[in-house]
């Protein structure tokens, strides 16, 4: 593929996919500056710039740019668009999630909130771009796995793991899961970053293998290497374990309708990431936690 040469600006570098992505676009010549909070603990590409994008009255940092990747909350970009425009932004790639889709009934307030700031962010982005001419792009992975262990899925299901020897089952678990690398993903936006099939199209991006939730997890177990031991519990006391559980800021997020979805199939093609810009996700392999504590 023809690899750009103008800077590309990476929102979130930090995060699990931010930190993967900005040295794979370096290793291929881009010019990267890496935006955020917080420096990555990795490359930073050609420059890192301090950008709190939950301040509305700041600035984009001087740089003069022509793709924006967008690996930070969706909900936080509404506001900046134009801003990015001015600093010669003309390419768009922004990540939300397929929990737009499988939280919408969910009975926690707060999961109902993300869906809803992601709904709006993501109609706030195709609008904006549209007006402004830009391209665009939207990445809604399942469920993230992978990069340095900032990930709050395997990566809490290891730790839950290693801690208690065991795991919480509801029901049979049966509910099919597709896990996607993070570094899939980083490679999703390298793929479509010049290839005008993806331009102003949403992806629902899943990984290359659909296993069922309890065999998810004996996959854990078994990269652990720990013999896979599972506890039924009732609904009742699952709500009690995550009340506790949520005292510690670590497990802040957790909710008891993760017990319910543990019967739920969240399934998405990617057919048509495939097709567009040659996504090609690998199967489930958390052998990343080994080398995690």
């Amino acid at each position: 593929m023809r690899q750009t040469r103008q800077t590309v600006l990476i929102t979130g570098a930090a995060s699990t996919i931010g930190s993967l992505l900005v040295p794979m676009l370096s290793e291929r010549g881009v010019p990267v500056s890496a935006l955020g909070r917080k420096r990555p603990e990795g490359p930073a590409g050609d420059a890192w710039h301090f950008l709190d994008l939950a301040d509305k009255a700041a600035d984009v940092p001087a740089v003069d740019a022509g793709t924006l990747i967008h690996t930070a909350s969706l909900w936080l970009l509404p506001g900046w668009l134009e801003k990015f425009h001015a600093r010669g932004v003309r390419r768009v790639i922004a990540f939300s999630s397929t929990s737009r889709f499988t939280k919408l009934a969910s009975a926690s307030p707060y999961e109902l909130e993300v869906v809803n700031k992601l709904i709006e962010a993501e109609d706030h982005l195709a609008a904006e771009c549209e007006r402004l001419g830009m391209a665009w792009t939207i990445f809604r992975p399942t469920l993230i796995y992978g990069g340095a262990g900032g990930d709050r899925n395997v990566a809490d299901i290891a730790r839950l793991i290693r801690r208690f020897g065991f795991f919480p089952r509801f029901g049979q678990a049966a509910g099919r899961r597709q896990p996607v690398n993070a570094r899939d993903l980083a490679l999703a936006c390298v793929q479509s970053l010049e290839a005008p099939a993806s331009y102003n199209k949403a992806y629902n991006l899943s990984g290359g293998e659909t296993l069922a939730y309890v065999d998810m997890v004996r996959r854990i177990f078994e990269t652990l290497g720990r013999k896979p031991v599972f506890i039924p519990v009732p609904i009742w006391a699952f709500r009690v374990a995550v009340r506790f559980a949520r005292l510690h800021p670590r497990f802040a997020h957790l909710t008891a309708d993760m017990a319910l979805r543990m019967q739920a199939d969240l399934v998405f093609d990617h057919q048509d990431a495939s097709r567009d810009f040659g996504y090609q996700p690998g199967r489930f392999d958390p052998a990343y936690l080994t080398t995690l504590r």
